[in-house]
Parts: structure tokens; C-alpha cells; sequence
């Protein structure tokens, strides 16, 4: 693939960048690659370069300050986002989350994530689109397009076949090229093409032997040689080995920084003569065409000069989230529920939401609509009850609700340095993003204090996450002196890891406690990075599991409809780990049997970002798949629940129980993981193996019924004329799946090779029109090393999902 011709701004910007690199001597320009701190590259005075500021992503832009005293805006998960199977709708996101960039300082987004859902077992899905290459490049397209196009870069990751937490920062993915190709290496490919981002970051991973942030075979060849991809290279954080390994191999940026393997490293080895000042200054120039395009530097017009419209990113928030509710059962038309309906709502996740995953993807919303909050103000007054039925929680969580605390900084002579506010029990500060008046040379301690008014009585569990000295008190009583530390070798483990219990107290509701956790701060200073880190961690009392699902029962029994809200938590989603099972945690399998037993009218609403096993869906009216649904959820939940919007999402990925799943290995052996399964994941598998899932790849209903009319076939573009035969207007996602006629057994059944969504009024017909890519009829070939169209007859079926085809037509390649 050529890249695309430059324009004369393109020239313009380039003739900048080649005169700013001229400028710099060999130091400043390996000290330039490194970052100078968690977030950010050095800023150069002498070339008018500012200090260029990433930061995580892609539901939300964090920012350089991991608190909820800087938030965010907060949208639905990327499996939502694909499940919408709208393009433009992720390019809209885009723009907002570019639009919260330039609010918050930030001039690249650490995403789109675009790893593929190999097995459903993987921690981080819920982070990245779906098991299908081609739908996954459609969705990072239009989201890098439209981030870009609010003037802020992209960093589409992770590059490549990261697609399972077990051991990622060590584990070698061992992928057959035509694999690589096909599947994994696909949606960077339609993104480089189709959307041109600003940046790739590497993964953690080896594949075939070589780690991502030295790959020099994918990274330099393929990426920027085949791709044409003129972008910088970031690694991911601490992901960067080798000084000469990183810079031969093609990596631009080793973060975080001041300690990393660039820098006066990557100086001294250019000295010794191990790599090459041309190789240094390739690095250079592609950070100083970022720069360039974002704006940061001097005498370089940015890309972009005249921003797009403001969004307002509440009601993105919410409208996203509806669109990704997929329907996957309405027996009866429970849903929508009819009016004047009773409803019980059940289910804690119903009070306390989970709109977003885990790991590096938080971000802090200014405020959290929950589905107790959406449908109280949706229903009349007087017709909602709520009972909590079963917890899926069953361990210690961030101090939140009913906490009101503040940090407070010390030196060793316990004098106060400086004051934060804490909004929740969350201390996360990186680098240099300390309370001002506190630096790390002075800093001994930090006390996290305040006050905590239950809202129940009871024996309420406090614990502690994060790797050092501590002392916790409760209501002035010491119940923690100690020092904590970890057997497992994992950098992010005071990330990621499991809060220690370390006190039960009894506590009154209503009355307000003190509490105090103090940590002595000890951080070496070769670190790569400097984070204070720690949370204090808080469960409320327990009640009787039998008591709570016994009340579920008697007010579902009591009401016309009832909603369970069912979850995924912290421990069972998140980066850093993968999952052991795909069932519901805690008693909520049992909750469901019990309340569909009582009303024949349960609604049950599943709130994961990515498959959960559902053994009671044939008991229940009707299932409603609501991802993590960002910081607007319950709102567009009511929306949905009370017909005011129809619920748009088709699965982005099969769901099925794990005994069935034909990809369930995620754990290397001795570092290996071989990808057995070749280019059979997801759908491609469960055909191959003659297996029936749950609920299929592209499954969906909404509030209305459709007729698929007529399919016409023009070489490779395919128009579908379909009718809206319900009630109400509403959205179908028309799906074209490509079989060949004569199938071999190295190739799968069917694939996905186009789609559109259509929107049409009751008894009107529309048509779309939709080009297949030559991409669709091809192969890669191991042994030439080229894309080879496999010439022949192929079925195009114009489908609903991929087991309901309306329409057959052939044509000939």
C-alpha cells in the first residue's frame, strides 16, 4: 500500500520538521525519544517545540492526572461502541473525545484499542471491538478519523496480537503469517489506510520470537514500508527492553520516562557505534511531524485550524449507549415495557452502576447515571420499587459513597508539605503530579483522612491496596501497622491488584466516623516511574444472600414487570488478568432463576463488557445486553426500557458458554502461546466446528419488523432494498456475509464483508448500497508473501445476523 500524496501543507509542515532536526545535536535529540515523565516528551526551547502530552483512553480522556478531581467525560465501552456497527457514530466520538483532549492539555489519545476477541476468555475485550477484522476496522476508522480530525492524535494500539492479559509482558505469541495478516494485523492495515492516525503503539507481547518494541520485521517493513504509515511509534509503558534493540527495530518513544532504554543510553550507544545518529534522527523526524500536526511546533501550521463543532457529550454519552443496547430475546414483546406497568428493579448494579472496565481505560465521570436513577426519573411516581437481590461484589472496593476525605502530604518531620483533595479512596499521582508545595526529595508520608457516614449499619470491611508501610484507623482505633508487599513480578500489580482486608468494624448509619490511612512513602529513585499509589478499600455489610433474594422474589412477585440488573465486577473484567470462567460472580445466576420463577414478565439486563454466561435466558421475557454503558447508562437504559428509543446494537461477538467456545486458551506454556487455531476465532470457529452458540455474531432485534426485498449484485457492489413492516420507525443493520461456492477447508464458511444501518419509518422501503473490498476475495499466501484473490463463484448473503440470511445473490471474482 503507497501512502497518500502529500499535500503542500504536508510539504510545508515537512520542511519545518527537517529544519528543526538540523538544530539538534545528538544528546537533544536520544533525550527527545525518552519521555521526561509519565505522560510527556521534553519540551525544546532552542526548535520552539512544546512539551508533547499523551494520555489514556479510549471511553474517556484521563489527562496527565489520575483523579476524580480532574473528570471526564465518560462514554460507553468499545464493545458497545462496535456493537452500534455505525462507523459514523464512533468518527462523532471521536470528535468529543478530541474535543476533551484540547480541554485537558492532551495532544495524542492512547487509543483506539484494536485487538481482536481471539478467545472470550481474554480480561481486556471490553477495551477492544470485537472478535471480527473487518468490523473492528471500520469502528477504529471512523473513531481515529474523528479524533484527528478535532486536531489531536491517535495512538491505535497495541501493535500486535495482544490479545490476552496472562503473562503479557513476557508471553510469545507464536501467529502463522496468513493469521497475522487475515486477522490480526487487519484493522491497524484498514485504519493505516483508511484513516491515517498519528501514531501505533507496540504491544508487550513477542510474536514469532521477537518482542513488538523490536520488531523490526512488522514494525519497519510491513507498517512503514508496506503500510506507508508516516506516524510515530510510542512503546507501551515500560514495554521498551533494549536501547539498540528498541531504535533498530523501529521504535520511535520508550515511555514513561526519565528512566528508559533512550535518553543518554540511546546517546552512548550511537558513541559506541551499536546503531547508527540516522536511525536516532529517523525517530526524531517522526516525533517532529506529530508535533508538527498537532500544533506544538513553531512555524508548522497544524493539520487542523478550524475545530469541528462543540459536542455535547452527555447527550453523545447517552445516545451511544442506546444505540449499543443489543436485544438479544423479547418474547412476547415484553419490551417495551407497556405503560402504566409496575416494575420492580432489582439487582445491586441497578444502584451502583458499572459503566466502565478496569486497568488503564478509567476515567472519572463528573457524575454516574445509574439504572435506579434512569428509571426513577422516567416512570410515574409511586409504580418503581427496588430491592438489592443479590451483590455481585464479594470483595473490598475504592472508598466511595459516603466518604468525604482529603490527602495529606508530609517529610519526615511530619510538617505539612501540601494538601489534595481525594474524592474517593483512590491515590494515584505519577511523576511530577504531586500537591503543590510537595516534591519527592521532601515527601515521606501520605495520609489519606477524612470521614465516613455509612448508609447502613452494620460490620462494614476496610482494607488496604498497594505495596508498602500503612497504618489504618478506624473511629481513632489503630487496626493496621504493618508493612505489605507482593510475591507476584508484575510492574502494575498497585494497579491492578487485590485490596489486603484488614479491619471489621461495627459502624451506625447515619453517623460519621474517622478514618485514616497513612502510607510512608518509599520510592526508589531509578525507577522508571515515580507513582505514589495506594487505595483504601471499603465493603459494606454483609446481609444474608437468602434474605436479599428472598425480598427480590416477593417484590418481583408484587410487581408487573421485573428488571434485573445482572454484572461483570473489577475482579472479573479488567486489564492486568484474564478471566477463569464466563459466569455471572456472586449469586446472580440463582437471583434470575428465583424472580422469573415468581413473574413471568422478567426483564433481565446484563451489564459486562463482553459475553457472560446466561443459563436461565429461556426463563426469562426478555434479555437486554447493556455493555458498560458509560457515565449516561441508566438514562439511555430508561430510554430504551420504556420504548422512548429503540434499542440498536447487533453483537459485535458471539456469545456462548465456555464449554462450547471452540478458542479458550489464553495461558502460555513455558512463555509460548501457540495460535493454534489459525484464522478460525469467533464465528469463523464456532462454523467450523458445527458448534451453536447462545446468541450469534451480529444478532439483534429491535421494536420493529423488517422485510428484505430485493439484493441486486454489480460486479462487487451490492444494493439491498428492505421495507419496515412493523409499527414505529427503526434502525436495521444490513450485514453482508461472502461464502464461496466450492468451500476448502482452509478457508472459513462465511466472513463478513460488508455492511450498512438503514433508518426508515413504518411502511417505507429504503435502499443501501454497499462496495465490497477486493480485500474480501483474497488470501495471504505464506509461500509468496502476497495477497492472492482466490478467483471462483461466491454467495453474498444479505443477512440480519449471520444465522438469519433474508437475501442470496452470487457473483463471480
Amino acid at each position: 500500500m503507497a501512502g497518500t500524496r502529500p499535500t503542500p501543507a504536508d510539504q510545508a509542515r515537512e520542511a519545518v520538521v527537517e529544519a528543526a532536526l538540523a538544530r539538534l545535536d545528538l544528546d537533544t535529540k536520544a533525550r527527545l525519544l525518552a519521555g521526561q515523565d509519565m505522560w510527556s516528551l521534553p519540551e525544546l526551547p532552542a526548535i520552539g517545540l512544546r512539551s508533547l502530552v499523551m494520555s489514556d483512553g479510549p471511553i474517556g480522556v484521563r489527562g496527565v492526572r489520575w483523579t476524580a478531581d480532574d473528570p471526564s467525560i465518560a462514554l460507553p465501552s468499545p464493545t458497545a461502541l462496535a456493537a452500534t456497527w455505525d462507523p459514523a457514530l464512533a468518527r462523532r466520538a471521536g470528535r468529543l473525545l478530541a474535543q476533551e483532549a484540547r480541554r485537558k492539555g492532551v495532544h495524542v489519545l492512547l487509543a483506539p484499542t484494536v485487538n481482536l476477541h481471539r478467545s472470550p476468555l481474554g480480561g481486556r475485550h471490553f477495551e477492544a471491538y470485537s472478535e471480527d477484522p473487518y468490523l473492528t476496522g471500520r469502528i477504529g476508522t471512523g473513531y481515529v478519523t474523528g479524533v484527528q480530525e478535532g486536531g489531536v492524535g491517535t495512538t491505535v494500539k497495541h501493535f500486535v496480537a495482544n490479545d490476552a492479559e496472562t503473562d503479557r509482558f513476557t508471553v510469545n505469541n507464536t501467529v502463522s503469517p496468513r493469521a497475522l495478516r487475515e486477522l490480526y494485523l487487519a484493522p491497524f492495515e484498514a485504519i493505516v489506510e483508511n484513516a491515517h492516525p498519528w501514531g501505533i503503539m507496540t504491544a508487550y507481547n513477542s510474536v514469532n520470537g521477537s518482542t513488538m518494541s523490536e520488531h523490526r520485521y512488522l514494525v519497519e517493513e510491513v507498517l512503514r514500508g508496506e503500510w506507508g504509515f508516516d506516524g510515530y511509534n510510542v512503546s507501551d509503558w515500560m514495554a521498551a527492553r533494549s536501547t539498540v534493540g528498541a531504535i533498530e527495530g523501529g521504535l520511535d518513544v520508550a515511555m514513561p520516562g526519565p528512566v528508559t532504554v533512550y535518553g543518554d543510553k540511546l546517546a552512548a550507544a550511537v558513541r559506541a557505534g551499536e546503531t547508527t545518529e540516522a536511525k536516532v534522527d529517523a525517530a526524531v523526524r517522526n516525533v517532529l511531524r506529530l508535533a508538527a500536526r498537532v500544533g506544538i511546533l513553531e512555524g508548522a501550521e497544524p493539520v487542523v485550524t478550524d475545530l469541528p463543532e462543540t459536542v455535547d457529550g452527555e447527550s453523545l454519552a447517552r445516545e451511544i449507549a442506546r444505540r449499543a443496547f443489543v436485544l438479544v430475546r423479547n418474547e412476547g414483546g415484553a419490551l417495551p415495557i407497556p405503560a402504566g406497568h409496575s416494575v420492580a428493579l432489582i439487582g445491586a448494579a441497578a444502584r451502583d452502576a458499572r459503566v466502565l472496565g478496569g486497568g488503564s481505560a478509567t476515567v472519572f465521570p463528573a457524575h454516574v447515571v445509574s439504572p435506579l436513577d434512569g428509571l426513577t426519573a422516567a416512570l410515574p411516581e409511586g409504580t418503581l420499587t427496588y430491592a438489592v437481590g443479590a451483590d455481585p461484589s464479594q470483595e473490598l472496593a475504592a472508598a466511595d459513597k459516603g466518604f468525604e476525605l482529603r490527602a495529606i502530604c508530609r517529610d519526615s518531620e511530619g510538617e505539612i508539605l501540601g494538601t489534595r483533595s481525594a474524592p474517593s479512596g483512590h491515590i494515584q499521582w505519577m511523576g511530577n503530579d504531586l500537591p503543590d508545595g510537595v516534591t519527592h526529595d521532601r515527601l515521606d508520608s501520605v495520609e489519606l483522612t477524612g470521614t465516613f457516614t455509612p448508609r447502613e449499619s452494620g460490620p462494614h470491611t476496610f482494607g488496604i491496596k498497594g505495596l508498602g508501610a500503612f497504618t489504618l484507623t478506624i473511629d481513632g482505633t489503630e487496626h493496621f501497622d504493618g508493612v505489605q508487599s507482593t510475591d507476584l513480578d508484575d510492574p502494575f500489580v498497585t494497579f491492578f491488584g487485590d485490596p489486603v482486608e484488614r479491619a471489621t468494624v461495627d459502624l451506625t448509619a447515619g453517623r460519621a466516623y474517622a478514618v485514616s490511612l497513612r502510607h510512608t512513602v518509599d520510592v526508589p529513585d531509578d525507577v522508571p516511574m515515580r507513582v505514589i499509589s495506594f487505595t483504601l478499600a471499603h465493603q459494606e455489610p454483609a446481609r444474608d444472600p437468602d434474605e436479599l433474594i428472598a425480598e427480590a422474589v416477593e417484590a418481583a412477585r408484587a410487581a408487573d414487570t421485573a428488571i434485573v440488573v445482572v454484572a461483570t465486577t473489577e475482579r472479573v473484567e479488567s486489564e492486568g488478568f484474564d478471566r477463569a470462567d464466563l459466569r455471572l460472580p456472586g449469586r446472580q445466576d440463582e437471583l434470575v432463576h428465583a424472580v422469573a420463577a415468581a413473574n413471568p414478565h422478567t426483564v433481565v439486563v446484563v451489564n459486562s463488557g463482553s459475553p457472560v454466561e446466561l443459563p436461565w435466558r429461556e426463563e426469562v421475557a426478555a434479555v437486554l445486553l447493556g455493555w458498560f454503558p458509560g457515565q449516561e447508562g441508566g438514562a439511555a437504559l430508561a430510554d430504551v426500557l420504556t420504548g422512548a428509543h429503540e434499542p440498536g446494537g447487533r453483537l459485535p461477538t458471539t456469545w456462548g458458554p465456555l464449554d462450547s467456545a471452540p478458542v479458550t486458551r489464553v495461558t502460555p506454556t513455558d512463555g509460548e502461546l501457540p495460535y493454534t487455531e489459525d484464522v478460525f476465532i469467533g464465528y469463523r470457529a464456532w462454523e467450523r466446528e458445527n458448534r451453536t452458540p447462545t446468541y450469534p455474531f451480529g444478532h439483534g432485534l429491535g421494536y420493529t419488523d423488517w422485510t428484505y426485498d430485493e439484493i441486486d449484485v454489480t460486479g462487487t457492489t451490492v444494493t439491498v432494498r428492505v421495507t419496515n413492516t412493523g409499527t414505529r420507525t427503526g434502525r436495521e443493520t444490513i450485514q453482508l456475509y461472502l461464502a464461496p461456492t466450492d468451500p476448502t477447508p482452509d478457508r472459513p464458511t462465511r466472513w463478513l464483508a460488508g455492511f450498512a444501518t438503514v433508518e426508515a419509518a413504518p411502511g417505507e422501503s429504503v435502499h443501501t448500497t454497499v462496495d465490497l473490498p477486493s480485500r474480501a476475495f483474497e488470501v495471504w499466501d505464506d509461500q509468496t508473501n502476497t495477497w492472492t484473490p482466490v478467483k471462483g463463484t461466491y454467495e453474498i448473503e444479505a443477512s440480519h445476523s449471520l444465522t438469519d440470511t433474508r437475501l442470496r445473490a452470487t457473483c463471480v471474482f
